[in-house]
Formats: structure tokens, C-alpha cells, sequence
């Protein structure tokens, strides 16, 4: 029998028992043996749950049970929660989490000490919900050097683009009906901001390349500046506008970003709609392989939980994750010397001259937009250039008198 105690009884760690609770049978059958719920620890009070024998609120109780195999994590943050992880893995317990902000930043450490107790430090649930996505990197596609990893990683976002895409919302509204209907927290930063987005393409980076790739190196940009208006222009180009994280190796070196961006409807993700997430991983053997799938909820991610325990169970001692190298970070390519392509919309005085002095500036024939309800603005797409050099060229823009106003800048992502 394994038994296993949950540090944190919020909505992942309650799906976790119950997951293991309804499907008790086939998890031992594939398991192998029984794989029990022994504590549950939380500061809080469950009188009414189905599940308040098994509840204490002192964390000795499971520490310093030496039947205990298996920890798992889904109290969140990187403080307490990694406490916790860190005494399980001294005693010699496997850890399972879905905690990305704990993996984003301590990983490296995390996986050097189970390895040194000769214990797991499993996470497929940090990434991707009830995708499975840090198995098949780790496992399936091991065969291949990974090139790239392209994805749409946070639901809630892709919900609001969705809602403002399909319905006209402002973003402000599709936010609320997020929040209504449970998608989004009543402190949205973390998913709005990108910051949840930006951890999971480290997360993910870090396996693919086998090092480390911290979250706080990776150009982050929210979406709380895009606007109906915008997705009128990408509709226009025959695109849609997603929130994506991108992540390359290019000649030894390392380039992440996390940012809205104009994709072509004939891109694979520009279908992934609502609260679902899709990520592409591209293999020098494999080529494109794509995940879709539920990226966050309750019973999905405790549904990657569970097999992280399964697979702990079914290998003891064995099912254990390459240790990330930490490198100098000037081994991330920054974000100006980067190469891409912007749509750009700009105020204007008067479109006839706003456009000749725009193509003056690049030097070549610009693409423009134009939306025929609106006589004072236009769009246009930027070659591709280092952003440093794009950055430069439309700063000369702002400066121009023809120009009234930058109303917004947009990476278009076209791989």
C-alpha cells in the first residue's frame, strides 16, 4: 500500500482525493498496489467534508509519519509550500505538485535534493492541467532535440480573447464573465498579466533543453491593452489575436517570450478557443506535435496529480526527472535582440500622408491596414527586424506630425 498525504485542501488537493477515492480500483490495478489518503493537512476547518477524519492542522503529524511515501503539494506559492517540499524530500518522501510558481523558480534545487534522497520531484500538473505535456517531453519525444515550443498556456485569458473576439466584450467585461463563472481569480494579475503563462513556458524550457531557464529572464507582456479594435485589424489579415508563449533554441542560445500576438487562422492554435490550451513542441526528428486539452479545473489537474502518484507507485526509486543546469543567464537571448514583426496602429492627421512618411521610414513598401468605418487611423505591419531596430523606426513615428498617436504595438507570431 502507498499512502499519501495532501499539504493543501483548496480546490486541486479536494480533487485529488476525490480522484483517488472514485477511482480507487483501476488506480490499483494500474498502480499496482492500493494507494491510500492518509492525511490531509490545512489550517482551516472541513466540518462538513467527507473527508475530516483524515484533516489536522499540524504538519508533524505527517513529517514525522515514517509511512508516508508519497507528499503531495497544492498549497501554492513559493514560501511555505517549498518548506514543506523540502523537509518531505529530506525524509526521504517523493513529492507531487501542481504549484508552477514553486517548480519556475526553484526547480533546479528541488530536483537535485529528491535525486540526492533518492526520491521523486514530480510536477506534470504544473503545466497544462489535465494535458499531459511534461511526460511525453520528458519521455516520448527524448529522442529528439527540441527546437521550439510554441502554446497558448492560461485558459483564463484565451477565455476573455475569445469572448472579445466571438462577442464584441471590451476586455473589462470578459473579464467579469470570467470571474463569474470561476475562470478567473478575483485578483486576476497573474493570469492577465501573463506572469502564470511565463512560468509554465520556463517550466517547459527547462525540460526541453535540460536547463534551467528562469521565469524572471523571459519577456512578459499581458493583454490588458488589447481591444476589440485590435482584433477587428488582425480579422482583417485573416488572423486572430492569442496570448502565446514562445520558446526557441537558436544557435546554443535560449529565446522565451510570453506575449499577445496576431497569429494566421491557419496557424494550429488560432482554433483553440475558451478555456482550453494547446501547446506545439517541435523535434528535429518528430516535427510538430501537438497537445490540446482542459488547461486548468479542478478535476483535471488532479487528474495529472494522480498519474504523477501512479507513476511513483508503479517505479519506486526510479521515476525521476533529469536535474535542470543552471548557466550564466546571458545565455537567454534578450527580447531587443530578437527578431520579429509588429502591427502596428497609429492616429492619424491625414492617411495619404501618414502612410508616405511610414514606408519612408523602413525604407521598403509597407503592408497597410485599413478599416472602412475609420478615417482618421490606420494599421501597418513592420518588416522583420531585430525589435530594437522595429522599436527604433517606430519611436521616429511617434515624431512625425502626421502622427497623432500610437494606439497599439502587436507582435505577430507567424511560425
Amino acid at each position: 500500500m502507498i499512502n499519501v498525504a495532501i499539504l493543501g485542501f483548496g480546490v486541486v488537493g479536494c480533487g485529488v482525493a476525490e480522484v483517488l477515492k472514485i477511482n480507487s480500483d483501476s488506480i490499483a490495478q494500474r498502480a499496482g498496489q492500493e494507494i491510500k489518503v492518509k492525511w490531509i493537512l490545512d489550517i482551516r476547518d472541513f466540518p462538513d467534508s467527507p473527508y475530516s477524519d483524515l484533516l489536522t492542522k499540524n504538519a508533524e503529524d505527517v513529517f514525522n509519519d515514517r509511512s508516508v511515501d508519497i507528499v503531495v503539494e497544492t498549497i501554492g506559492g513559493a514560501k511555505v509550500a517549498a518548506e514543506f517540499t523540502r523537509r518531505a524530500l529530506m525524509s526521504g518522501k517523493s513529492v507531487v505538485t501542481s504549484n508552477k510558481e514553486l517548480v519556475a523558480s526553484q526547480g533546479p534545487e528541488l530536483l537535485q535534493l529528491a535525486k540526492d534522497n533518492g526520491v521523486s520531484y514530480l510536477f506534470e500538473a504544473s503545466v497544462g492541467g489535465g494535458i499531459p505535456i511534461i511526460r511525453p517531453l520528458n519521455q516520448c519525444l527524448a529522442a529528439n532535440e527540441i527546437d521550439g515550443i510554441t502554446g497558448i498556456l492560461n485558459g483564463t485569458t484565451n477565455y476573455i480573447f475569445t469572448k472579445m473576439r466571438r462577442e464584441g466584450k471590451s476586455f473589462e467585461a470578459a473579464l467579469k464573465g470570467a470571474q463569474q463563472n470561476g475562470y478567473a481569480e478575483q485578483n486576476p494579475t497573474a493570469d492577465v498579466e501573463g506572469h502564470d503563462t511565463c512560468r509554465k513556458i520556463a517550466i517547459l524550457s527547462s525540460i526541453a533543453y535540460n536547463e534551467f531557464v528562469d521565469s524572471d529572464s523571459i519577456y512578459t507582456e499581458g493583454i490588458t491593452k488589447i481591444t476589440t479594435e485590435d482584433m477587428k485589424y488582425a480579422e482583417a489579415m485573416n488572423g486572430v489575436i492569442k496570448l502565446i508563449a514562445v520558446s526557441k533554441r537558436i544557435n546554443g542560445r535560449i529565446f522565451a517570450r510570453v506575449s499577445p500576438a496576431v497569429i494566421s487562422k491557419e496557424h494550429p492554435l488560432a482554433n483553440v478557443e475558451d478555456v482550453f490550451n494547446a501547446i506545439v513542441v517541435k523535434g528535429n526528428a518528430i516535427g510538430d506535435a501537438m497537445f490540446y486539452g482542459r488547461g486548468a479545473g479542478k478535476m483535471p489537474t488532479a487528474s495529472a496529480v494522480v498519474a504523477d502518484i501512479i507513476d511513483i507507485a508503479k517505479h519506486p526509486g526510479s521515476s525521476m526527472m533529469s536535474v535542470w543546469v543552471r548557466k550564466d543567464k546571458n545565455n537567454i537571448i534578450d527580447i531587443e535582440d530578437s527578431l520579429a514583426k509588429f502591427l502596428v496602429r497609429v492616429q492619424v492627421a491625414d492617411i495619404s500622408e501618414a502612410k508616405g512618411k511610414i514606408a519612408s521610414v523602413f525604407n521598403q513598401e509597407t503592408e497597410f491596414i485599413e478599416l472602412g468605418s475609420k478615417t482618421n487611423e490606420l494599421a501597418f505591419i513592420t518588416p522583420f527586424a531585430a525589435e530594437k531596430e522595429l522599436n527604433g523606426s517606430i519611436n521616429r513615428i511617434k515624431e512625425m506630425n502626421s502622427i497623432t498617436a500610437i494606439s497599439n504595438i502587436i507582435r505577430i507570431e507567424e511560425e
